[in-house]
């Protein structure tokens, strides 16, 4: 089991979403985390007054597959839906996963994230 973890732009939520349901990957976490990388955010004025911005909101999408092809056909979808060439367009990280269980059936491993 692999776990894939994508940080991307809030814009790209809705497109990914819908990209990863057509190659059927249906068990997905999302959460709105808040990040900085190469870009370091942006300066506004709030009130008369300089403010930095460093910490931008993303969205992270969290997926769990059975098997390395799988990792590959998530991996290749969601590059595609958040590449813009710009700074800030995220980052994917991949990590082997030892196992999983369900809660409800006391399943383990691939049978309890399917």
């Amino acid at each position: 089991m692999v776990k894939i973890d994508a940080i991307v732009n809030e814009e790209v939520y809705e497109d990914l979403k819908d990209a990863l349901n057509r190659i059927n990957v249906h068990g997905i976490t999302v959460s709105q985390v808040m990040g900085c990388g190469i870009q370091k955010g942006y300066s506004s004025i709030v009130r008369g007054t300089k403010v930095d911005i460093n910490m931008l909101p993303k969205i992270k999408f969290e997926i769990v597959v059975s098997t390395e092809q799988w990792v590959d056909k998530v991996v290749d979808v969601i590059c595609e839906i958040a590449y813009t060439g710009n700074p800030g367009d995220g980052k994917i990280f991949v990590c082997d996963l030892k196992d999983a269980v369900r809660i409800r059936t006391g399943q383990r491993g691939n049978e309890a994230i399917y």
